[in-house]
């Protein structure tokens, strides 16, 4: 049997692995938990699908087990913006050229999370604080430093006229911890991606100021104003995808690409996609590829000009 391009098909022979760098509940988790439901529930395989967590290292530490796997199709792991920022910040060896992205599947946005209780009601409050004394304002923020929650922070710190190295960075390895920190007093504002604020946000624990998207999201974020509404240039999302180790053959990427061609069309996905506020961003092929390498050299560009590339 033979696929469209004349290869040998390949199907898995084992139990298939989601690798997610965030503990469980944490972003890159929840992606991988979506997937393998999805996979299971609409019986998209015939051999059982599990989600391996490795958290660590800003969510870096999952690639290491990654690393030990080169040709294995039964394995991939949830990919984001990181594997480039974290490259180009100087916080890792290697990015995505190291691996093989298969594809993109969504698009998270950032929503900046207060105390219920917090003197800041509203961006402008953010603002203001941001422009008289950046360096008074506690951040805390997940995975690494020069990702896309990091450079929403930055450049609303910069477009309320202050220094964007200024404001304290707490990073955690999930968003769930640094919400945690928000609540608990020791940072003042959370840039989290939104569905990690969720919770808490029901509870009526935190309030949201803003959000990074180009336009309100669904429930419960419909009464959260975008930092366009506020006259800021802030639209900053963090993609979430799927890659698979280096050395995997054209057949096995085929096959993960109709899977995935196939998770992306079910009802179940969409439903998930609406629960989690995600937005869908599905690329593979050499869409996948341009949009990484045009990534790569906008992300190189923004961290330059925002002072977080290091030097030399």
């Amino acid at each position: 049997m033979t696929d469209g391009n004349m290869q040998t098909a390949w199907a898995p022979e084992r139990a298939i692995e989601i690798a997610a760098g965030t503990p469980p509940g944490g972003g890159l988790d929840r992606v991988a938990r979506a997937l393998a439901e999805v996979i299971a529930d609409a019986k998209l395989l015939d051999v059982p699908v599990s989600v391996l967590n490795i958290p660590g290292d800003g969510a870096r530490r999952v690639w290491t087990h990654v690393d030990r796997h080169p040709g294995d199709g039964h394995l991939v792991s949830i990919s984001s913006p990181n594997l480039t920022t974290d490259h180009l910040a100087g916080l890792a060896t290697f990015d995505h050229s190291r691996y093989v992205p298969i594809a993109i599947l969504l698009t998270e946005y950032i929503a900046f999370a207060v105390r219920a209780d917090s003197p800041l009601r509203k961006g402008a409050d953010l603002l203001e604080r941001l422009a008289s004394n950046p360096g008074g304002i506690t951040v805390a923020l997940s995975t690494a430093l020069g990702n896309p929650n990091h450079i929403a922070v930055a450049k609303v710190t910069r477009q309320a006229g202050g220094d964007i190295n200024a404001p304290r960075i707490r990073v955690f390895d999930t968003a769930l911890d640094a919400v945690a920190d928000v609540v608990e007093g020791h940072a003042e504002i959370g840039a989290v991606t939104a569905a990690s604020v969720v919770k808490e946000l029901e509870a009526g624990r935190v309030r949201l100021l803003a959000i990074s998207a180009p336009a309100r999201l669904g429930p419960p974020f419909a009464d959260t104003p975008t930092w366009t509404e506020q006259s800021i240039d802030c639209v900053v999302g963090a993609w979430r995808g799927v890659t698979g180790p280096s050395g995997l053959g054209g057949a096995q990427i085929a096959f993960w690409e109709r899977l995935l061609d196939d998770v992306t069309k079910h009802a179940h996905w969409q439903a998930a996609l609406a629960r989690h506020c995600w937005s869908p961003m599905y690329l593979n092929g050499s869409a996948l590829y341009a949009y990484l390498s045009q990534e790569r050299e906008e992300m190189r560009a923004l961290l330059d000009e925002l002072g977080l590339l290091p030097s030399g």
